[in-house]
């Protein structure tokens, strides 16, 4: 019987895991290098977190059940909770700001669509314990910078809003509390007519609406972006939101990040406190789902039974981010020009342990250097040779009887087809100063 994996789900195959491992190590290097630390949660967790972070509703997103205990469970559909949750337990007495970053495997039972699959990947960063434009700025500035390390930023666009500027629009219109946070959803999911209907209900002046869908309406790129708006009118000069988002704006110019501003990003949860942004990918290659980084200011840590804590972060799609990741990167051809295989020659109807013995020494020792191959299925020669050269191997370092008697191997070089015999010791010094050459190439290439 062949059993199919289950919907939603992928195999990921070793090339498409070269892949994805040299995205990872890019951005687990950034993130290193800003002063960030790595943590890991659970892959499940007490479903009360999600729900009281997001609703009931989230529920019909998730995969939850009940354990044996009667516990009721699910699978992390996010990882900004459980960050979350952990340092309510185990790091609100470290020092602040607290950095950290993870990366993770999420479920959501949602229909499966281009780069949207039921089990996906998370790369994120937070800044616990601030959300001041310094804060704010570098986790905009990180993101952008992991970008650039994979070579995605140059099809991809920044956009900053700050959700303070229409919270304040909609107060001076009047809107009830509980009505704002309506009105927030809906513009998140951009629903620009049943966000009309709605403030017309609550009573407020035609151009109050107008001044709300104006900001909502507004995308400006640049350093001027934000004089612009106030100089149009759009944008208030002296509001506690403008002022915190020149600031931000101001951070970003010094780290050269290129923005659009975009006052119509919003977040329909009342816990989002100030700054948002989301990157979109702008070649097309992803469609309509064109989102591949969110975040923002937030206050999440009183909803888990810990103190009021500002923070911030983002979170990437790992797996939009894998799709348009450049398929001809020099980091994912270093396997093959490292490829070394080792060929024990045995001879037919004799007893080759001695052999097999030698090849496996000398594969030992050029494995403390460089990827090497050796045979597991006792092949002759002609076919370990064919299976070398399917592997992209640059060299075949041949060990049979005659060799061994000698005290050398023969090393033949698989793209042009010359060979010599040499000793042990200069076989492996040789072939790993080739190899290490061919790398440093293929690195100054790439810078």
């Amino acid at each position: 019987m062949r059993i199919e994996r289950a919907r939603g789900t992928r195999d990921f195959l070793p090339e498409e895991m070269r892949k994805r491992r040299t995205m990872e190590a890019r951005m687990r290097d950034i993130a290193e290098k800003w002063g960030y630390g790595e943590i890991r949660t659970p892959s499940f967790e007490r479903a009360e977190l999600f729900t009281v972070k997001s609703g009931e509703g989230i529920l019909n997103e998730m995969y939850e059940f009940r354990d044996k205990g009667g516990r009721h469970l699910a699978l992390r559909p996010e990882l900004t909770a459980p960050v979350i949750r952990m340092y309510v337990n185990e790091l609100k007495m470290a020092p602040k700001p607290t950095k950290v970053y993870y990366f993770g495997n999420c479920f959501r039972y949602e229909e499966p669509q281009k780069s949207r699959y039921r089990e996906f990947w998370q790369f994120g960063a937070e800044i616990i314990g601030s959300d001041r434009p310094e804060a704010q700025a570098e986790i905009i500035a990180l993101a952008y910078h992991i970008l650039e390390a994979l070579g995605i930023h140059i099809k991809a666009e920044l956009h900053v809003g700050h959700v303070g500027l229409i919270r304040e629009v909609l107060r001076a219109a009047n809107v009830e509390a509980e009505r704002i946070n309506s009105v927030m959803r809906l513009i998140d999911k951009g629903e620009r007519e049943e966000v009309i209907e709605l403030l017309r209900e609550t009573g407020a002046k035609k151009d109050l609406i107008d001044d709300l869908i104006s900001l909502v309406d507004l995308k400006v790129k640049g350093k001027d972006a934000l004089k612009e708006a106030r100089e149009r009118g759009i944008i208030a000069s002296d509001s506690d939101a403008s002022k915190e988002l020149e600031m931000l704006l101001q951070i970003l110019d010094y780290y050269g990040v290129v923005y659009t501003l975009n006052p119509g990003i919003a977040r329909g949860l009342d816990y989002y406190t100030g700054m948002v942004f989301e990157i979109y990918e702008t070649g097309g290659r992803l469609g309509a789902q064109n989102q591949i980084c969110g975040g923002g200011s937030y206050r999440l840590a009183t909803l888990f039974g810990g103190d009021d804590t500002p923070s911030t972060g983002f979170a990437f799609g790992f797996d939009r981010l894998a799709d348009l990741f450049p398929h001809e990167t020099p980091d994912l051809k270093r396997d093959g020009v490292a490829a070394v295989a080792v060929v024990p020659i045995r001879e037919k109807n004799a007893d080759s342990a001695d052999v097999v013995e030698e090849a496996i020494k000398i594969a030992s020792r050029l494995r403390e250097h460089i990827p090497t191959y050796i045979d597991v299925m006792s092949r002759n020669l002609s076919a370990q040779l064919s299976y070398a050269n399917a592997l992209d191997a640059s060299f075949a370092v041949l060990v049979g009887r005659t060799e061994i008697k000698e005290g050398k191997v023969t090393v033949r070089n698989l793209d042009t087809g010359e060979q010599e015999k040499i000793g042990v010791d200069e076989c492996v010094k040789k072939i790993t100063k080739i190899i290490n050459h061919k790398i440093t190439q293929i690195s100054t290439r790439e810078q």
